[in-house]
Formats: C-alpha cells, structure tokens, sequence
C-alpha cells in the first residue's frame, strides 16, 4: 500500500527500499566495474515525532549503531541536506540485512543508496534529486563509484568520475552467467586492503590491465567462454594476497581448476563466474560459507 501525504512535507506512512549486494573490481576492472547480486537488504523508514532508532535484524544486528551515527540515517540527513529540504525531527529504521557487512560484498553503498533512495521517497516537499545526482552523491559519500553504481542501477556497471562527479553506464550480464560467492567469518576493511596498494606500478602491467578490463566487458555480457582469461589482475589482488592468504589461495585453486575467480571488492570474499557445466567448484576453507546466485537486473527499489 502507497504511503498517504503529510501536508507538512514528509509521507505519513513508511516507505520500504530494497538494495542489492554488489561486487567490485571484478578482477582487472579496479575502482570502475561492478555487478549487482541478487543478495538483497530491505530497509524501512518513517518520519516520527522524535528521536532516531534503527532496529537491525540479520547481519549487524547488536553491532552497528542504532541512532544518529547509522550509516543509513547519517546518509539520509545528508541526503535531505542535499535536497535543500530540513531534517525531519525523527526517523524510525527497520533493517533486515543479508549482505555481509566488511567481506567484500558491497554493504556499505548498500546502506548508502538505502538512505539516499530513503530521503527520496520520504520528502513531499517538491524538493527532487535525479538519478545522476543520487549516483554522485552516493559515490562522495562511498568514495568510489564502482559499488554505488550497480546498487542503484541493477546489472553490470562501468563507473568512472570526472570534474562534476561519479557517472556510470549499466549493461545486461549474459544469461548463462551464475554468479557464485565464498564468504569467510574474518571480516576485512577497505582502509587496509587500499593500504597494501603501491603508489606505482609498472606500464607493462598497467597495459594488461587496461586489456583484460576492455575484454571483461564484452565477456561478461557476451561471451563468457573469455571469462577466464578476462577475469586476470596485475593492479591489485598480488598486493592484496599477503594479507589475505585463504582468500588468494582461493581463488588461485578455482581459476586453476578453469573457473573464472577474483577477490570480490576489497576483500576477503571471492567471486567466482560459472557459465559451463563442466566447471569443478572448489570447496571453500574451513570457516568459509559458499552460495551460488543469480546477477540482479535490478538496482535499488521502492517496495
């Protein structure tokens, strides 16, 4: 049921978006490609007379905060501050999460885009924020665009961010392509794995780099056979390996047994791409949960 209309600019009944888990890099795409899995949050808010809550079922729930400092609230405020619209007195959040929080998978530009397509949905007041807006705003917030992008647009995003901000183009995975994750108990932070990073690299990896991305686009939307061969990295995961060496080990035993695999994100999660029935899957190290999905050919979506 649509929510009613307050004559005071805010939506009187509760508004409830969903927010797709996302994988980045995907291997040579560094801080660029992204691809929308169907492992979704929904989140419900509502504007009260006081006070901010957010009760947390599922991933996070007892961890993360539940007033004010909450990722999707503080990027709400921002948000309506955005739109030229006054913070609302109080907001009430439902969360019911399933993205793995710190493993790679995109949970916070899902909390992100989750505030922001809140606030969206939320005002009344004709104040309006686009979707090339909501996108540069999203990847100010994030710091990156390659995650915030196929959480608000579904499917396979190519991000990149010039003087007036983040801008992405969206195309359709093939159909014959499954995602599969392996997901580790250890959490990982992005600050850490940017950290591993050198300032420099050589030209000649830079080149195969700038090749395997160019190929990873047309495999991935159609030709999957080049998957394996697109999926390869030099800018990256050798960097990364170290500090990850279950993860590294991962995904250098499945791309051995042919299956097109990458550290998903920053880490420590892999993604591996099946398209033939022949691919032999590896079990993941003790610890490790596994799960094949599908690609969302969704983004972000009111409920």
């Amino acid at each position: 049921m649509a929510a009613s209309i307050s004559t005071e600019g805010w939506r009187t009944g509760p508004v409830t978006v969903a927010v797709p888990a996302t994988s980045a890099n995907l291997g040579p795409g560094f801080d660029v490609l992204g691809l929308a899995l169907d492992l979704v949050d929904e989140v419900t808010a509502e504007v009260v007379p006081e006070g901010y809550r957010v009760d947390v079922v599922g991933e996070g729930a007892g961890e993360v905060p539940t007033g004010v400092d909450h990722l999707i609230v503080a990027t709400m405020l921002t948000t309506f501050e955005q739109m030229g619209v006054a913070r609302p007195p109080g907001l009430r959040l439902k969360c019911h999460n399933r993205i793995p929080h710190a493993r790679g998978l995109g949970s916070s530009s899902a909390a992100i885009v989750a505030g922001i397509a809140l606030a969206r949905g939320l005002t009344t007041a004709g104040a309006t924020l686009d979707d090339a807006a909501a996108l540069a705003l999203a990847a100010e917030i994030e710091g990156h665009p390659d995650n915030v992008a196929p959480c608000l647009l579904g499917g396979f995003t190519i991000a990149w961010t010039g003087t007036d901000g983040a801008h992405a183009v969206r195309l359709d995975p093939a159909d014959s392509v499954t995602p599969v994750v392996y997901v580790p108990a250890e959490r990982g932070l992005t600050a850490h794995a940017r950290a591993a990073l050198p300032a420099e690299v050589p030209h000649r990896d830079a080149v195969f780099n700038t090749a395997r991305a160019a190929l990873l686009v047309h495999a991935l939307s159609t030709a999957p056979e080049l998957l394996l061969a697109a999926t390869e990295d030099r800018l990256h995961q050798p960097y990364r390996a170290p500090a990850m060496p279950e993860t590294a080990n991962l995904v250098a035993a499945l791309r051995e047994a042919g299956v097109p695999a990458f550290v998903s994100g920053a880490g420590p999660s892999v993604l591996a791409l099946t398209s033939a029935p022949g691919h032999v899957l590896v079990d993941p190290p003790t610890g490790w949960w596994s799960r094949s999905l599908s690609c969302s050919a969704s983004g972000a979506r009111m409920l």
